[in-house]
């Protein structure tokens, strides 16, 4: 006897919103540069990519990014239909949009702060624009957390 009714979603529900979820490529970490350099385009089912040179010696295919992992001190709130944060991490400004969709994101988005986003790309260049999906409050730690950024971008970039 089946545990679903008709107000559940039924088994087959379930498993099609966990195969879509595998079908979405994990966030790739990347420097704000690596955005404005990257050459954008848009993919066969419509997502918005880019393009970019890999960090570091060794592998030199590019990567094709299109959910990203940046992080940065934030610079400006600004209290719009979304809210739209601009953040500059160690090689530019890049800008976060519908920040008051995610939960708990808010209370650390105040100047100073020192962020983790991961989001989906919006535009590359001239200025990087990212939605967010997450946000998580790094200031506890910002010193080795933006010390160990630029390892961690170029670590995982060979590694791919």
């Amino acid at each position: 006897m089946s545990t679903f009714s008709p107000a559940t979603k039924s088994p087959m529900d379930v498993h099609d919103k966990f195969a879509s979820d595998k079908k979405r490529s994990p966030p790739i970490k990347v420097l704000s540069s690596q955005l404005r350099e990257g050459k954008q385009h848009t993919s066969p089912n419509g997502k918005i990519e880019c393009t970019v040179k890999r960090l570091g010696q060794g592998k030199t295919v590019p990567l094709e990014v299109s959910v990203v992992w940046m992080q940065g001190t934030v610079l400006e709130v600004k209290s719009d239909n979304s809210t739209t944060v601009l953040l500059l991490d160690e090689t530019g400004t890049f800008l976060v949009s519908g920040v008051s969709n995610i939960p708990k994101g808010k209370p650390c988005l105040f100047p100073g702060k020192y962020v983790m986003v991961m989001g989906v790309l919006q535009s590359c260049s001239p200025e990087p624009v990212l939605r967010a999906v997450k946000i998580a409050d790094l200031s506890l730690n910002d010193a080795i957390h933006r010390r160990m950024w630029k390892f961690e971008v170029q670590d995982l970039q060979q590694t791919l």
